[in-house]
């Protein structure tokens, strides 16, 4: 009976999301018959499986709403706002009791189950003295849908706790994998095994990686309901739009993320949307607007809850900041527009003059920040006064498994994500003694014209400092608008690295994300480039990451480009394009038909071999360099015979109106081809593959 309660739970509580998806849609399509025979079939189920199991309240309130469904269902009756509400509050109950049956093993004592009952039946009867004259009932509005077997028999569903395990199991196998790796590389003979045993483990971790991943529709869906609820609360009409639900993310993110974004949503009709009269009076449409979407940008889920509110005045957030002693006046003072924005992050900084239910207790904001962050994600609010605000999340794909750099600093190794690493500068001791910059106790370097403040992780750490000069790399990172350069002694090879927890005294340090066991079998820290910033008091970039922004929306000319060596001579590629560059064994890449392809974060890239070097037959150990770029919605790879540089460039023409084709750049005063990726072809589909 335990597992035949569990199961029926698990069922009820997916029949009550879809009702509630569905009551939350019926308000703007009363009569459609598939969202009434959804609902229906939802309070239906729960009522046949209930007197079965023996609880009776479920069963008794169950069968009160499907008497009410029956009649909307069968065009008896129309649903309007009261009767909508109706069956959200019983759709309240219902959940609760489920809720109850979960933690209990009982129902709960019947409260107002009376006033429940009477209220639905109430609204059923006025159905019968102002009769809605019944139409031909269409096919849709079918009796209950019959299951498909085909679907039901193509899923199974699986404890979260199986997959967690799994995915333990698939870390220490990725460890396993690295360390066999440099181990045995130099071996001949072992090598293919190696590479087989690189290529299976991959494929096995994006297949328990996809397992765990769920659309956001899942958290999405809870929204119109609170939408509906406060803009009845708050006397404001607001639209929800759900844009990207089919994008998907790990469970366990998903989870850490509806409580930022339901802060966010009450923040932006509370907060954001005006009242009907000076959204009136602004000639704005009186009916305010949500926009909730999602999108996956490389390797990470963008989630963005934009309003077309008034925005956010600037002078109010400093104002109020200083009024509550969270700033003083002098350093507000100091702080451009987008750092006073940052300000709406700090713990019990609120600008609602009266606390409500709904919020100004100053508990909000700083709880979606330290929320999204915990997960490894950041925080970005951008607004405009009188035309709204976007507060947007950048989440990781997942938390367990990530692409890092090693970087070494006084003979120790740690690990510098990726995804805040923007580029690699190496200089000797001659150009580091020359090149860098001091003000006063400052290290800056001048990287293409601007100034790049420097934080030597060594002084960072307190490490034993070096008896003489020696050369060093500047690692470009950028964490949560704040751009600086990372001086660290050298570096080892990038690998996936497995995240671990860190101890309580680890932790206190405020400078770590995590812990990782490398290749070599021996433990290094993770580096967190936001904690870094901080410690170091770098501040934001406000113009830098503005002129950046520009530049990306412009066209190519004067942009910034990848100088790299193919076949003999050099090429340049779109730094705004570029995810990634991979260092790869030949043997990962595949063919589909007479395209090569490179398997990349669960999808099939198509490569383009500009070094000429897939052509050639392949040594046992032989690795190729591929530049991972973006092509719109898809991803696509170049290989390359090396990187060279980073250089800026503009776009040469002819002195007619032609452009020189192939396009190209001039870049370190010498004219230099540029790879448009758009050129490589799609992939075959499998009919013309196997044709």
């Amino acid at each position: 009976m335990d597992d035949l309660i569990r199961e029926f739970l698990i069922e009820s509580q997916d029949g009550l999301d879809r009702m509630e998806q569905c009551l939350t849609e019926l308000e703007d399509r009363p009569q459609d018959a598939e969202l009434l025979g959804e609902i229906f079939r939802s309070v239906h189920t729960i009522k046949g499986t209930t007197g079965f199991l023996g609880f009776s309240r479920l069963e008794a309130l169950s069968h009160a709403g499907e008497n009410l469904l029956g009649l909307l269902r069968d065009g008896k009756l129309q649903a309007d706002g009261e009767i909508i509400s109706a069956l959200l509050e019983l759709l309240d109950g219902l959940r609760a009791i489920l809720q109850s049956i979960e933690e209990s093993g009982g129902e709960g004592q019947a409260v107002d189950d009376v006033e429940m009952i009477e209220r639905l039946r109430v609204l059923a009867d006025a159905s019968r003295a102002a009769r809605i004259p019944t139409e031909k009932r269409t096919a849709s509005a079918e009796e209950p849908a019959a299951v498909h077997s085909g679907a039901a028999e193509s899923t199974l569903r699986v404890d979260i706790g199986l997959l967690n395990r799994m995915m333990n199991l698939v870390g220490e196998l990725v460890l396993t994998r690295n360390q066999i790796l440099q181990a045995h590389s130099a071996e001949a003979g072992f090598a293919p095994l190696a590479r087989r045993l690189d290529m299976v483990t991959a494929d096995l971790r994006e297949a328990v990686m996809k397992a765990r991943m769920q659309p956001v529709s899942h958290v999405f869906s809870k929204f119109p309901r609170l939408v509906r609820d406060l803009s009845q609360q708050l006397g404001k009409p607001v639209k929800l739009v759900l844009v990207g639900q089919e994008t998907e993310l790990d469970k366990s993110l998903l989870e850490a993320i509806k409580d930022p974004l339901t802060h966010s949503v009450r923040n932006a009709i509370d907060h954001g949307i005006e009242s009907l009269e000076v959204r009136q009076a602004a000639g704005k449409s009186s009916e305010g607007l949500v926009r909730m979407s999602a999108r996956q940008q490389g390797s990470h889920v963008i989630v963005e809850v934009t309003d077309d509110g008034g925005g956010i005045r600037v002078e109010r957030i400093r104002d109020k900041a200083i009024e509550r002693r969270l700033i003083t006046p002098q350093k507000a003072m100091q702080l451009s527009e987008r750092e006073l924005l940052q300000l709406i992050f700090l713990p019990g900084f609120s600008t609602a003059d009266k606390v409500t239910n709904v919020s100004g207790r100053g508990v909000g904001m700083d709880v979606v920040r330290t929320n999204v962050e915990r997960i490894g994600g950041k925080v970005e609010l951008d607004s405009r006064p009188g035309n709204g605000t976007t507060l947007r999340l950048s989440i990781p794909l997942t938390l367990a498994i990530i692409p890092a750099l090693i970087v070494r600093s006084r003979g120790q190794d740690f690990a510098l994500p990726q995804g805040a690493l923007f580029e690699l500068v190496h200089l000797t001791a001659e150009q580091a003694r020359v090149q860098i910059e001091w003000l006063e106790t400052a290290a800056l370097y001048r990287l293409r014209g601007r100034l790049l403040p420097l934080v030597f992780l060594d002084r960072l750490l307190a490490q034993n400092e070096a008896s003489e000069q020696t050369g060093c790399y500047i690692a470009v990172l950028n964490a949560d608008g704040r751009r600086y350069g990372l001086v660290i002694d050298g570096l080892a090879d990038p690998e996936e690295i497995v995240v671990k927890p860190l101890s309580a005294v680890l932790k206190g340090i405020g400078l770590f994300s995590g812990a990782t066991v490398m290749g070599n079998g021996e433990m290094a820290l993770i580096l967190d480039p936001g904690a870094i910033a901080v410690r170091a008091g770098i501040g934001l970039n406000a113009e830098e990451e503005e002129e950046a922004e520009t530049k990306e929306s412009s066209s190519v000319s004067g942009s910034d480009f990848l100088l790299v060596e193919a076949a003999g001579e050099e090429a340049a590629l779109p730094l705004r394009d570029i995810l990634r560059i991979e260092r790869i064994p030949r043997a990962r890449v595949e063919r589909m038909g007479l395209t090569p392809v490179l398997r990349f974060e669960g999808s099939l890239l198509p490569l383009e071999d500009r070094a000429g070097i897939l052509a050639e037959p392949a040594r046992a150990d032989s690795e190729i360099t591929v530049v991972v770029c973006r092509d719109g919605s898809r991803h696509v790879g170049v290989t390359v015979s090396q990187v060279v540089d980073v250089a800026s460039g503009g776009t040469l023409k002819h002195a007619g109106t032609a452009i020189v084709a192939p396009e190209v750049t001039l870049l370190k005063d010498r004219v230099t081809g540029v790879i448009d990726v758009a050129t490589i072809p799609e992939l075959p589909e499998p009919a013309e593959v196997a044709g």
